[in-house]
């Protein structure tokens, strides 16, 4: 089945808008490449790792859209989106299938997370670093398919970060895990190996329950893992939850991911630009105390810990 390609220019300061645009549109992934560059051996996918910053001033974007998406439809929202950005350069295209994703992760590298995370693509070797480790390294083996969830976006390695100070810290261990809008399964399957006793992963997305079910086979948690539709979750309380998602969609889950949380339980939301956290910070204070922000780069983790219930709750 061929993609529609959205091709597009930008500065570095319009990226982050942009992409958070794309993805609410329904974008299937997005990349952007340095727009300075043509030939595709120097040209490098900009998934900055962990604490780094593109350098690139300016960058062209590439979104994939299911063949039949409304190309006028599509500008026009994206310019209601982001209503400041040029989209003169707009290009759209047909393009055959073929595994996006997986043909990215044949150059992805392995990344690391705290002191003793990583996430190594299923087909690279362990790094020596991680080695050298022993058992005190967690390696989570990532193939994510066509699901969102690798690692080098900020909104997931905030998520990571957190995940593994919670380890260190023993909050982890023995724990249930909520992972809501679980793409590949990497917060869920990190969550696990690094000691919780058992996940659930959310996503409307059939692709992404496919592609944490697979991860965990390779990460062997998958006796730990459940995954379901958004209509089919238990409807039970967690010790932990993670929200990496759109941060509309934080603002409107926010009744369901708190009453998800037993009292004294930990929550973490990410996919949140920096402008947007005044609005979830008021939104989240009904249910959760001590809320902190954490940045990387244009993008925010908040995290804090659901207060008692109410009766009302």
């Amino acid at each position: 089945m061929p993609f529609l390609e959205l091709s597009l220019h930008c500065t570095q300061r319009e990226h982050p808008r942009i992409e958070a645009a794309l993805d609410e549109l329904g974008a299937l992934s997005v990349t952007c490449m340095d727009a300075n560059v043509e030939t595709p051996d120097e040209r490098a996918i900009l998934e900055p790792g962990v604490g780094a910053m593109p350098l690139w001033q300016a960058l062209r974007l590439t979104a994939l859209f299911p063949a039949d998406a409304d190309r006028d439809g599509l500008l026009y929202a994206l310019e209601a989106l982001v209503p400041d950005a040029d989209l003169s350069s707009s290009v759209f295209r047909e393009v055959a299938d073929q595994d996006w994703v997986r043909a990215w992760m044949d150059d992805y590298p392995p990344l690391r997370f705290g002191h003793g995370l990583w996430i190594v693509p299923w087909n690279a070797d362990l790094p020596a670093e991680a080695a050298a480790l022993g058992e005190a390294a967690t390696i989570v083996r990532l193939d994510p398919g066509l699901a969102f969830g690798s690692g080098t976006h900020p909104t997931t390695a905030l998520c990571l970060q957190w995940l593994e100070g919670l380890a260190r810290d023993g909050r982890l261990q023995g724990r249930r895990v909520l992972d809501v809008g679980c793409g590949s399964g990497i917060l869920a399957i990190a969550a696990l190996k690094l000691g919780a006793a058992h996940a659930d992963g959310i996503d409307n997305d059939p692709q992404a329950l496919s592609a944490s079910l697979d991860n965990a086979q390779r990460n062997e948690v998958a006796q730990r893992l459940a995954v379901f539709t958004p209509e089919a979750a238990p409807t039970v309380r967690y010790d932990i939850v993670l929200a990496n998602i759109l941060a509309s969609a934080l603002h409107e889950l926010a009744p369901s991911l708190a009453a998800r949380l037993r009292p004294g339980g930990l929550l973490a939301l990410s996919g949140i630009l920096d402008d947007q956290q005044d609005e979830l910070l008021a939104r989240y204070g009904a249910w959760f105390d001590g809320l902190r922000i954490s940045p990387q780069g244009d993008w925010l983790r908040i995290d804090g810990v659901r207060r008692g219930l109410n009766p009302a709750d």
